[in-house]
């Protein structure tokens, strides 16, 4: 399908660097998710209060712009950390193409479940992280994505080596 070689499955990573960002992952994380979370509750207190500066032209737009990046830029998983999965199947194609086949599965259902339902689907893109198909390619996810309906975003471009971006092909009538 992708003739360029940034597509397909990326070369293991080395033990001992691996071994290190574990265990600076295990020590960082908690810390990490703990100013999320104090960030999010500073967010929250300020929005309560926020009505009295709605009078400021473009105090609003202004203020869903910040969050809307504080919301992109915070990653629960940031793409530093390693988790124990990771270590342990570190070039495990197997392992890989279950846990990329799995993450479009549990989005292909989200959506059907959503028209099922009446409801709009989930605002995409929709993303799939390299953690999710390390051992494959973003070539696989791709693949895969296409033959359950899904195409790559044309919003937001994807990065092979990073990120895969999935939009939802409109069903034929």
């Amino acid at each position: 399908m992708y003739h360029d070689d940034s597509w397909g499955p990326l070369p293991p990573r080395s033990a001992t660097p691996l071994v290190f960002r574990f265990v600076l992952s295990v020590l960082i994380l908690p810390l990490w998710w703990l100013l999320l979370a104090v960030l999010f509750l500073v967010f929250l207190a300020f929005a309560l209060v926020a009505d009295i500066f709605t009078l400021i032209p473009g105090f609003e737009k202004g203020f869903g712009k910040v969050m809307d990046r504080f919301h992109e830029a915070a990653e629960l998983w940031p793409a530093w950390s390693v988790t124990w999965p990771e270590l342990r199947h570190e070039g495990d194609a197997d392992y890989y193409r279950a846990r990329a086949d799995g993450k479009l599965a549990g989005l292909t259902a989200r959506q059907l479940a959503a028209r099922e339902a009446g409801k709009a689907p989930p605002p995409g893109p929709y993303d799939i992280p390299v953690r999710d198909y390390r051992a494959v390619g973003a070539g696989h996810v791709v693949e895969v994505a296409r033959a359950q309906g899904w195409d790559l975003s044309h919003d937001l471009p994807s990065d092979p080596a990073r990120i895969v971006r999935l939009r939802r092909l409109p069903e034929a009538p």
